[in-house]
C-alpha cells in the first residue's frame, strides 16, 4: 500500500495536497444514513452544490467566523480527487477515475443559510472554507466502502463514521455526476458528512483523519487541523443578505435542540385533558356545537383523508401557494423557499395546513416533505390541493387531508410564498394556533377560546344521540326523541341523572 504525497502547485500553498488546483469543487447535500437520521429526512437520489477553488486551504491554516456571525459548523467528509478524465461512465468503472482519497472538511455558515441553503454559495464558499489533506491516499489500492472517516473537537472525538453506512455509495456518486458534467483530472468530490457536526467558536481546533484501518499499512492522509479565529469584518447592509439565525438553523447547525442549548419541542397550546377529549369528539357533533354558537364557516370542504380511520387533532401552523407565475417562481420557488421551511418547522402536536385555492392540478406536498412533517412530530397535515406520490404519502402514516392527487410538481400550478399567517383553506379562514380536528367526516376548525365549551358540549351530544339510538333500536318512533321534546327529554333527563 502506497501513500502518495501530492505534488505542490508553487504558484499557491493552498494547493499543496493536490495534484493542482481543482477546476471544480462538487459537494453533496445529504449522504450518510446517520445524519439523514439527525436530519429526519432521507433523499431518495443524492443533490450536489459547487464550491470554488478559493475555498481550499491546507492543514494547519486558520478559517475566520466573520463579524457578527454564529453558527459556524464543521463537517468531516472523505474527499475524492479526480485522477483522469471521465464521462458518462457506469458504477463499475466509476473507481478507476478516482485517483486519490484525502480528508476534508466542508465548513459552514449556518448564519447565511436562509436565502441560498440549496447552493451554499455564501455559507459555504468563503475562502478557507474547505480544507484539504494533508496527504493523498491511493485510490488504487482502496475498497471504497471500507474508508472511514474521523473528527476531533480540541482533541476530543466529534465524529466517525465509514463510507460502508452511505445512502449512496462513492462508486454512484462519481457515476451520477459524470452524467451531468465531465469530471476532470483534480477535482475533487466532497462526500458528505455523518452524524456528529456540530458549531465551533474562535479558538477551537478541528481535525479530521480519513483512513483504511482494515488495508494493508492502514494508510491515512494523517490529521487535517484547522483553527477557528474570529474575524473582524462583517457584512454591509444593502448589498446583499445579512446573516440571520432563528432556533431551527441553531437546531441544526449544533445537531440538535439539546445540543443548542434550546428547550426540547413540545405541544403548545393544547393540555393533555384539552386533546383526549378532542380525540373523542366526532367532527360532526363539534360542528353542530359550533353552529350553536354562531359559527358555520369553519368547515375545511374538499379536502378526504388518506387514512380514514384516523383522528387529527393539533394547532394550526400555516403555508400559502399563491398562483404560478414564471418570475416569482424564480425567485420564490427554488432553494430553500417557504415551502421547505415550513416542513422544517412545523412542531411536535402541529398540523401544516396549506392555502393552494382549492387548486389540485400539481402537487402541494409529495412522500419526502410527508417524511420531514413525520419526523418533526406533526399530528397531520390538510391541504386544499394535491398530493403527488400519494401511495407513498399514505404509506408514511401521517393523517394526511387532501383534495386529490395529482402527479404534477408544485410549480404547474402554484409559488410556495409564506408561512405562518392567516389563509384560507377549503374555504375556510385559518389562523397559526387555531385547533384543528379531523375525522372521517372531514376537518373543522376551533377557535382556541371555545375549545373547552365546544368539546364538552359536543362530548355531552353523544351521549345524548347514543341514548337516542337505543331508543329507536328499541322500536320507539323518532317523534318526541329525534330532536329530544316533551316525554321524551324527560326521560333522557332522568336517564342522565342515574348515570
Amino acid at each position: 500500500m502506497t501513500v502518495h504525497t501530492a505534488v505542490t502547485d508553487a504558484a499557491d500553498r493552498r494547493f499543496a495536497a493536490l495534484p493542482q488546483r481543482p477546476g471544480k469543487i462538487v459537494a453533496i447535500h445529504l449522504s450518510y444514513a446517520s445524519r439523514a437520521d439527525q436530519r429526519g429526512r432521507r433523499p431518495a437520489a443524492p443533490s450536489y452544490f459547487l464550491k470554488p477553488s478559493s475555498s481550499v486551504s491546507v492543514s494547519g491554516d486558520t478559517i475566520e467566523r466573520p463579524a457578527g456571525t454564529e453558527l459556524l459548523a464543521f463537517e468531516a467528509e472523505v474527499a475524492l480527487v479526480i485522477g483522469s478524465d471521465c464521462r458518462r461512465v457506469g458504477v463499475d468503472e466509476a473507481w478507476s477515475h478516482v485517483g486519490w482519497v484525502t480528508a476534508s472538511n466542508d465548513f459552514g455558515l449556518y448564519d447565511l443559510r436562509a436565502n441560498d441553503k440549496g447552493s451554499n454559495v455564501r455559507s459555504k464558499g468563503r475562502d478557507g472554507y474547505t480544507p484539504l489533506g494533508p496527504r493523498l491516499i491511493d485510490a488504487r489500492d482502496v475498497d471504497p466502502a471500507g474508508i472511514r472517516v474521523r473528527a476531533w473537537v480540541n482533541g476530543e472525538p466529534a465524529q466517525t463514521d465509514t463510507t460502508a453506512g452511505m445512502i449512496f455509495p462513492l462508486t454512484q456518486l462519481v457515476a451520477d455526476l459524470s452524467q451531468h458534467m465531465t469530471l476532470e483530472r483534480g477535482d475533487v468530490i466532497l462526500t458528505g458528512t455523518p452524524a456528529g457536526s456540530s458549531v465551533v467558536v474562535p479558538g477551537d481546533v478541528v481535525e479530521v483523519e480519513v483512513d483504511v484501518p482494515n488495508a494493508l499499512g492502514a494508510p491515512s492522509s494523517g490529521r487535517l487541523r484547522t483553527t477557528v479565529v474570529q474575524g473582524k469584518d462583517g457584512f454591509d447592509a444593502g448589498i446583499g443578505s445579512l446573516p440571520a439565525v432563528d432556533d431551527l438553523q441553531r437546531a441544526e447547525a449544533w445537531g440538535s435542540r439539546e445540543a443548542a442549548g434550546l428547550p426540547a419541542d413540545t405541544p403548545l397550546g393544547l393540555a393533555p385533558e384539552l386533546r383526549a377529549k378532542l380525540e373523542r369528539a366526532p367532527v360532526a357533533g363539534l360542528s353542530q356545537q359550533l353552529r350553536k354558537r354562531g359559527l358555520n364557516n369553519v368547515t375545511i370542504d374538499g379536502v378526504r383523508p388518506l387514512h380514514p380511520g384516523k383522528k387529527l387533532v393539533g394547532l394550526a401552523r400555516t403555508l400559502r401557494f399563491v398562483p404560478n407565475r414564471e418570475d416569482l417562481f424564480d425567485s420564490h420557488g427554488g432553494g430553500y423557499n417557504a415551502q421547505k421551511r415550513a416542513f422544517d418547522a412545523v412542531g411536535d402536536g402541529e398540523v401544516l395546513v396549506i392555502e393552494a385555492r382549492g387548486e389540485a392540478g400539481s402537487g402541494t406536498l409529495g412522500d419526502i416533505l410527508a417524511i420531514r412533517a413525520h419526523a418533526r412530530g406533526a399530528a397531520g397535515i390538510v391541504t386544499d390541493g394535491g398530493v403527488r406520490d400519494i401511495d407513498a404519502v399514505t404509506a408514511v402514516g401521517i393523517p394526511v387531508y387532501t383534495a386529490g392527487a395529482h402527479p404534477a410538481v408544485l410549480g404547474r400550478r402554484h409559488v410556495p410564498w409564506d408561512a405562518d399567517l392567516t389563509i384560507a383553506c377549503g374555504g375556510t379562514t385559518v389562523q397559526p394556533g387555531d385547533i384543528l380536528v379531523g375525522d372521517a367526516d372531514g376537518v373543522i376548525v376551533i377557535p382556541p377560546a371555545l375549545a373547552d365549551e365546544v368539546v364538552d358540549a359536543a362530548l355531552e351530544q353523544e351521549i345524548e344521540d347514543g341514548w337516542i339510538a337505543d331508543q329507536v333500536a328499541q322500536g320507539h318512533p323518532v317523534e318526541g326523541l329525534f330532536p329530544l321534546t316533551g316525554e321524551g327529554k324527560e326521560r333522557y333527563r332522568a336517564w342522565r341523572a342515574e348515570k
